[in-house]
């Protein structure tokens, strides 16, 4: 079984908790990114970025300054949002830490595709960014199916918990073959179901740590869990979606 999660925004540097253990798969596809985010100038790569001026002037900075090869964080570490800080991967043992590196796959519009404990450099792209590289229009067409091919060779099992926007990257190609399952994280409200982005992002990250701890090795398996509240509801669910409801 793979996991797959969507990358934050937010990123760190930190070269001294864990020693990154691979590199990214497509490191030649990145090089082509970096290279042509760093043709353009800082409005241009703002208004790409959609950020304020502070974030547009440090990773302006950044793609100045940074080497793809040098000074590298594993991948797990290096994003800091709330899905990351559920995931905790800080307080997690070796062998879920192992789990991780086998299991769990980040997906990245400029990395394409991380384990866990692959070395990367501090980047801002999301994958729906209007990025045209080596005569794509942007970066969905740019990766094609190589993400899903990539996620798929030696496994037959997908859990989903990536957001829409990534998940875009890798739906579209999958096979009869190959089980995809979607967790979807949604409350009650006024009666109807709803998905509050932030805690969908907590609740994601914490689906991976039940995961790491208890060695799932099938989808299936995560029906038994119960994630800040959320419990598998099997009368809303199925074959592809596991619907999680907090009453």
């Amino acid at each position: 079984m793979k996991i797959i999660i969507s990358p934050a925004k937010k990123m760190r540097v930190d070269n001294d908790t864990f020693v990154p253990l691979s590199k990214p798969e497509f490191l030649d596809k990145t090089a082509s990114l970096f290279e042509e985010l760093r043709q353009k100038d800082l409005p241009t790569l703002q208004k790409l970025w959609e950020c304020n001026d502070e974030i547009a002037e440090l990773n302006f900075k950044r793609l100045q300054t940074v080497n793809l090869e040098r000074n590298l964080t594993p991948a797990v570490f290096a994003y800091d949002g709330l899905q990351y800080q559920h995931l905790a991967p800080n307080v997690l043992e070796e062998e879920a830490l192992d789990y991780l590196q086998k299991h769990l796959r980040i997906l990245s519009g400029f990395y394409g595709i991380l384990r866990a404990f692959d070395g990367v450099v501090p980047y801002r792209l999301e994958m729906q960014a209007r990025l045209a590289c080596e005569g794509y229009k942007n970066l969905y067409a740019f990766w094609n199916s190589l993400l899903y091919d990539e996620l798929t060779k030696d496994d037959g099992e997908v859990l989903n918990l990536a957001s829409k926007e990534y998940s875009k990257a890798v739906e579209p190609y999958v096979t009869k073959d190959v089980r995809f399952v979607t967790c979807v994280f949604a409350a009650y409200v006024k009666g109807k179901l709803k998905v509050k982005a932030t805690e969908a992002k907590m609740a994601r990250g914490e689906m991976v740590r039940l995961c790491a701890e208890n060695n799932v090795q099938s989808v299936d398996e995560v029906k038994a869990y119960n994630v800040r509240g959320y419990v598998y509801n099997e009368a809303l669910s199925s074959e592809t979606e596991f619907v999680f409801v907090k009453e």
